[in-house]
């Protein structure tokens, strides 16, 4: 395969929205390796007193993952995110105002490789949510693993990430005054095995556990669909009941972790790399679906309510597709 390589004269400011969008790569796939040897070495080494300390520190910390986190508005608000949003370019679309009273459950969907637009619109200000939605302050779930490392905790905390744990999801959602918003990648790690430019299957069938916490605590359901999230990267043919299919699923159950084998771009040359492809991506803020809080919500109420949210989930994809490059004979696929 001949190589192409990006030209010479690239203008500046594209160079460097590369250089923002590869070090949020970095920071996906490699910080909190590096930050655990980081620890380690520190702990061996003659300046060890200040690991222990962290360590200590650590343990008094240790619920601030499930009890809303820690965030700092100067890393959310930093210039590098608009960096980042330009590279693709990314865009959050509000559908209808949202009342700041209240506190919402947004479904994402599709998880997509990396979540890169999820990280985009709620991790960050670079796309203005706050602007549009005066009032709410977002939260994106990730795995409880990730808050076990140390000083990457800390990290992706500052720009709202919090534990995906059932009690962390019940901390946002029940505080008084309204005013949360948990976002969570209803598809979560399977989902990325799927993950390829025009896919459109959604495994959502059987996650019910978001609409189980939205009805007893009354939180609000808003579906979100990002246009444009599989197109991001290309990924290995891995067809369910494949060979390298059923050892990612393996790995997955093992670790919790999916470990699609993806590719796009490099940094210097456009045929193959890590990089994602530079493909715009419009986040859909969908409408909510009111909800009435039931503390012990019957088998009938939770199905009754997710087949409501998959309907509205359905609706807002089919209002928006032929505007985002879908035909109008594409449809969601859900799993």
């Amino acid at each position: 395969m001949r190589l192409e390589f990006a030209p010479l004269n690239i203008p500046l400011r594209r160079r460097l929205q590369t250089a923002a969008v590869l070090q949020w790569l970095f920071s996906f796939i490699a910080l909190a390796q590096c930050c655990l040897a980081g620890f380690v070495l520190l702990l061996l080494s003659e300046w060890w007193i200040l690991a222990v300390l962290y360590a200590g520190w650590l343990w008094l910390d240790w619920d601030t993952p499930v009890s809303g986190g820690r965030r700092w508005e100067w890393l959310r608000r930093c210039a590098l995110w608009k960096l980042f949003r330009d590279y693709f370019p990314l865009e959050l679309i509000k559908t209808v105002d949202l009342d700041p009273k209240k506190n919402y459950i947004f479904g994402f969907h599709p998880h997509g490789v990396l979540v890169a637009g999820g990280f985009g619109n709620f991790c960050t200000e670079a796309t203005g949510f706050s602007a549009q939605f005066p009032g709410l302050t977002p939260h994106l779930l990730m795995l409880p693993f990730w808050f076990r490392v140390p000083l990457f905790r800390d990290y992706i905390m500052c720009g709202g990430l919090v534990s995906s744990c059932k009690s962390s999801l019940s901390y946002l959602i029940s505080r008084p005054g309204g005013g949360n918003v948990a976002v969570i990648a209803v598809g979560g790690a399977p989902e990325a095995l799927d993950a390829r430019p025009g896919a459109l299957t959604l495994q959502v069938q059987n996650r019910k556990g978001f609409i189980k916490m939205a009805l007893k605590h009354g939180a609000h359901l808003v579906p979100v669909f990002s246009f444009g999230e599989n197109e991001l990267y290309d990924q290995m043919e891995n067809p369910r009941g494949s060979t390298l299919r059923s050892v990612q699923n393996r790995l997955q159950s093992i670790m919790g972790l999916a470990l699609p084998l993806f590719h796009a771009r490099g940094v210097f040359q456009y045929n193959f790399g890590l990089m994602p492809y530079r493909k715009p991506i419009h986040t859909i803020v969908g409408s909510p679906i009111a909800v009435k809080s039931k503390p012990s919500p019957t088998n009938e109420d939770i199905e009754s309510l997710h087949q409501l949210y998959l309907q509205n989930l359905t609706d807002l994809f089919e209002a928006h597709k032929t505007q985002y490059g879908y035909s109008p004979d594409q449809h969601l696929n859900f799993t």
